[in-house]
């Protein structure tokens, strides 16, 4: 069969993909020998099938919301985890991350993906020019989207090595000895600088929307999106004159991350986040208020307690006209299209199927009804959820007693610990607690459609001796991400499983950065816009910082914070924190969040606590009573605010160094 001159060249590419970055060469000489590059470029259908290939590298370690295998970070910090995984050293279990047990070998598939999808992009860049078939919008637009994905990809290795090298884009010549080939770390702020340049750049070029065809692909908006994140990062205390990591060193003994606190980066972060807002494209998903049950999968909404404030004003500034709970719910679990969401920013879509949010639903869905059983929350998060009328269940008294039917506290059903009664919607759409009920709906036998899931020691999908680790470990599921109609036995008639996509930039993240970078801001800054023809005047304007933070509160049903919140800095920060570790759970922000925060050392360092499991239903009282998880045991040191660098780049690549606390190969 003749191949196509494609196949030949993504052949001549894997066979020379190089897993260091140090062996990205110079374009034109690679294609050297193997393949006249004007042939590949000059074809649209040639150049289109290139840029596809760039965008594979979104996908296994590099995907944001997933299971255990592809992003476990997701599931290891102190609100997640996951259970299905022996516990001997190198099982890849969760006591192994969370000894710090995880060795320079793990999880680095990304470092090799990233890069070669740097080079690839790079080489799309530089060579595109050459078509033929395209217009030149066309040509603008697809390398808007190279240079979209190159910035990402730096940035998927910043948040997760810290600095990395920034490579050459040309004139490296791979006939040099192997030595003069290697590129040492570049510093956190110059490739901030890089990262956050690129996205502005490719911003220019990109759509502001997309079809459906192409939803896939990164917007404006994403872009803009992507580099907010980046200088929260940039500003955050871990990356923001952080003399505790100035043992992190290039090959030269020169601290890579900075150590002098500029405020400055706190501003830039919120004109980043500002670009974003004033596109108007974007804005929270909620769904209207339903005044009627329409049975399992929409139930009636339940109203939060009269404010005068909200109860009686539309959204986005009242709950009048919405339902809070199936707002949050329906953005996760597949109800409604990526085009059709309007928070939604970017997603990597289809490349994350049956890895990504499908994959989380499943390992949470209970073991008697075709899931994995595997995933829960600790007690920490289900504590962090607000009472439906906004205050703190840390000020209210941990209640005793059980329901005793499905009607006086909607929506537990009857069997259920009060301790879970007249919570914040997100926490329903979130949480399965003890007693609550699962559906199925996509089951034709009626019977099989919903069932009430206990956790008690000695039920189907409470701890049992035969089967250990398929068991929620503290008590507390998940139900973020799972759609009632789906159906994870494949036994059962008419079994389905919802698609879903995942969510790895939402409007709401723009909002909640844009508010925690106005908190932190003691001056005013007028920072340039994306374009460099305007600017932004930034300053801590509680205003502002209201009228984002608002919009996520009563989405989810809250009244916004009061006064005393907004005036203070610190009691801000706390509120914000908790907002997001709210908010975003199961996004992949939390390990990382306490990381640049650095909270990891008190936050990652605390006992799990959750029921205890060991109680039977004969002892609901003693279940319901936290206790510390012995399985999920849990430490933080220093060398785990970043992940290490595997020996064999660090043999590649002679000028790299290793991140602080782990080892050198010799």
């Amino acid at each position: 069969m003749k191949r196509s001159i494609y196949s030949i060249l993504i052949m001549a590419v894997a066979a020379g993909a190089f897993s260091s970055c140090k062996k990205f060469m110079n374009m034109d000489h690679y294609f050297k020998d193997r393949m006249n590059v004007d042939t590949l470029f000059v074809r649209k259908d040639y150049a289109e099938q290139w840029l596809a290939d760039v965008y594979t590298h979104l996908r296994g370690e590099n995907v944001d919301v997933a299971s255990k295998d592809y992003a476990p970070f997701n599931l290891i910090s102190d609100d997640l985890f996951f259970g299905d995984r022996g516990d001997e050293l190198d099982g890849r279990s969760y006591k192994n991350y969370k000894n710090g047990e995880y060795t320079e070998s793990w999880i680095q598939g990304s470092w090799g993906s990233c890069y070669q999808g740097i080079r690839k992009a790079t080489i799309f860049i530089y060579n595109i020019d050459r078509n033929r078939d395209m217009t030149k919008q066309e040509i603008a637009g697809r390398k808007a989207e190279a240079r979209f994905l190159r910035a990402y990809y730096y940035w998927l290795l910043l948040r997760k090595y810290g600095p990395v090298p920034l490579m050459p884009e040309q004139g490296i010549d791979y006939t040099l000895p192997y030595e003069d080939l290697a590129v040492p770390r570049s510093n956190y702020d110059s490739c901030v600088e890089y990262i956050t340049r690129e996205l502005a750049t490719a911003a220019k070029d990109l759509s502001p929307d997309r079809t459906n065809r192409d939803i896939v692909r990164p917007t404006r908006g994403a872009a803009l999106a992507a580099r907010a994140k980046v200088y929260l990062y940039a500003a955050s205390p871990e990356f923001n004159g952080n003399t505790e990591m100035a043992d992190l060193v290039d090959n030269e003994g020169k601290a890579l991350i900075p150590q002098t606190y500029n405020e400055e980066k706190w501003a830039k972060a919120a004109a980043a986040a500002k670009d974003v807002i004033e596109l108007g494209l974007y804005r929270l998903f909620t769904v209207p208020f339903n005044a009627n049950d329409q049975g399992t999968a929409q139930p009636k909404t339940i109203v939060p307690p009269y404010d005068a404030r909200y109860s009686d004003a539309s959204f986005p500034n009242g709950w009048k006209d919405i339902d809070p709970f199936e707002s949050y719910r329906q953005l996760f679990n597949g109800a409604i299209t990526a085009s059709g969401n309007p928070e939604l920013i970017f997603s990597r879509v289809n490349e994350v199927s049956n890895v990504g949010p499908e994959a989380m639903a499943k390992h949470q869905t209970p073991y008697s009804m075709g899931g994995w059983n595997a995933h829960g929350i600790s007690q920490k998060q289900c504590d962090a959820y607000y009472m439906n009328d906004g205050t703190s269940i840390a000020t209210n008294p941990r209640v005793g007693g059980f329901t005793a039917n499905a009607v006086d506290n909607k929506p537990l059903p009857a069997g259920v610990s009060l301790q879970y009664a007249n919570r914040e919607p997100r926490f329903y759409a979130s949480v399965a607690y003890n007693g609550s009920i699962w559906y199925r709906l996509s089951a034709l036998d009626a019977n099989l459609r919903s069932k009430q899931i206990y956790y008690y020691r000695g039920e189907p999908d409470g701890k049992q001796p035969a089967s250990p680790q398929f068991h929620v470990r503290t008590g507390l599921g998940v139900k973020k991400f799972v759609n009632p109609i789906d159906s994870h036995d494949g036994k059962i008639l008419g079994s389905f499983v919802v698609p879903k996509y995942e969510p790895a930039i939402r409007y709401a993240e723009i909002l909640l950065i844009y508010a925690e970078a106005l908190n932190e801001l003691g001056g005013t800054y007028n920072i340039p816009d994306y374009t460099g023809k305007t600017t932004h005047a930034v300053s801590r304007n509680i205003t502002e910082m209201s009228k984002a933070i608002s919009q996520v509160r009563i989405r989810a049903g809250l009244p916004d914070f009061d006064g005393g919140t907004y005036g203070v800095k610190d009691q801000f920060r706390k509120a914000l924190k908790r907002e997001r570790q709210i908010e975003l759970l199961g996004e992949n922000h939390r390990y990382y969040d306490l990381r640049r925060w650095k909270d990891a050392p008190v936050e990652e360092a605390t006992p799990v606590m959750g029921c205890n499991m060991d109680m039977t239903s004969a002892q609901r009282d003693l279940f319901h009573t936290p206790v510390v998880i012995p399985s999920l045991p849990t430490i933080f040191i220093k060398k785990m605010y970043l992940w290490p660098i595997s020996h064999d780049e660090l043999r590649r690549n002679k000028k790299l160094t290793q991140n602080p606390g782990w080892t050198t190969p010799f």
